[in-house]
């Protein structure tokens, strides 16, 4: 096995148990326009932060199952709230709090929204990456065609300010030959190794072809426990 590809390999394998709890239905808790609306700290939280258009509201419904349940939009910048997202059945006295819980964030540097909008959102995303405590991990996605942009840069930066542990996830790694694929995911381990808060592997996935998938479903569950 090559460096990159130990790199890249999954944490823990994911079980059949495991592939029935994300196969399960999903459903949408709350959009969040500002902290106030935030649901009372209860499960692990783990999310899903990149680039509008970097492919995030398809990996998460690739990533579930379920083709409608994260708003896709050809227009970047969609995504304006932090949305929570957990498994159904939950929420009851009988049946407890769900075991985890999936935020999909605003997209960050979209320029064409008018500033106030974008200072907004960006304001909401990095006061949530402060001060939630169940918040347990940030997946940061990287469009495997493009690589980090310097507002990746940034936000990372801030994630290293702030401890809070993140990993990088290259998305639509079918839009580039294999041997790109390698040379990305070198580079870009590269590129933060001296990143205190970054775990020190990514994930390569494509939401069209599946691939990656169930390495990711490993990240996140480990986030459960």
């Amino acid at each position: 096995m090559s460096q990159s590809e130990e790199e890249t390999a999954p944490q823990s394998d994911v079980s059949e148990a495991d592939r029935r709890f994300f196969a399960k239905p999903w459903v949408f808790v709350r959009g969040v326009p500002a902290l106030k609306f935030l649901p009372p700290e209860g499960p692990p939280e783990v999310a899903f932060a990149g680039r509008s258009n970097v492919g995030k509201s398809s990996l998460i419904n690739a990533l579930l199952g379920q083709k409608g349940l994260a708003r896709t939009s050809n227009t970047p910048g969609r995504t304006q709230e932090l949305n929570f997202f957990v498994p159904d059945g939950f929420g009851t006295p009988e049946a407890g709090l769900p075991p985890i819980a999936l935020v999909d964030m605003p997209g960050y540097g979209y320029a064409r929204a008018p500033k106030e909008q974008v200072d907004a959102w960006t304001a909401l995303v990095f006061d949530y990456l402060r001060g939630r405590t169940s918040l347990k991990r940030v997946f940061v996605l990287i469009d495997a065609r493009h690589g980090i942009k310097p507002n990746d840069e940034e936000v990372m930066t801030l994630l290293d300010k702030a401890a809070m542990s993140y990993q990088l996830v290259l998305t639509k790694t079918d839009k580039i030959k294999a041997p790109a694929v390698e040379t990305l995911i070198g580079e870009t381990l590269q590129r933060i190794r001296k990143r205190p808060a970054a775990f020190p592997s990514l994930i390569a996935t494509s939401s069209e072809k599946g691939q990656g998938l169930d390495d990711l479903r490993a990240a996140i569950l480990a986030q459960a426990v």
